[in-house]
């Protein structure tokens, strides 16, 4: 049976203008955009020992996982470091809906973008810390 491998892209339908929110990202959380508009994530530049893997699951129609955000979706972006980014996020007026939080698989912290989109930020956790566990 053929499979899905991995994401290939994440794209977002701006309901304003998509260069701003492009913009948005590059400025807040460090997306290096290239000429097409977009940005290209490349796992091999993450440092996690976890290989940069991404995981994919599906949401109860109840749940408030995604609130206060009415978008049918939630993004997870890996970061570096946790500290830096809420900082950065911090000094720039970008509110931190919650978090940062320690789970054992590593830290989270969750904001919106500007189009009321929740994004959820990761930072793994080290596998020996997870051994250690």
């Amino acid at each position: 049976m053929a499979r899905v491998t991995g994401i290939g892209g994440v794209f977002i339908k701006a309901r304003g203008d998509k260069q701003a929110l492009a913009e948005w990202y590059r400025d807040h959380l460090g997306m290096r955009l290239t000429d097409f508009g977009g940005a290209v994530l490349s796992w091999q530049e993450d440092r996690a020992e976890d290989g940069g893997l991404t995981v994919w699951a599906t949401a109860a129609p109840d749940g408030d996982w995604f609130s206060p955000s009415t978008a049918g979706f939630m993004i997870n972006y890996r970061i570096d470091d946790m500290a830096a980014m809420v900082a950065q996020l911090q000094e720039a007026g970008v509110p931190i809906l919650q978090g940062p939080e320690s789970h054992e698989n590593g830290q989270f912290a969750w904001i919106m973008d500007p189009e009321g989109n929740k994004v959820e930020l990761w930072q793994p956790q080290p596998w020996t810390d997870l051994a250690g566990s």
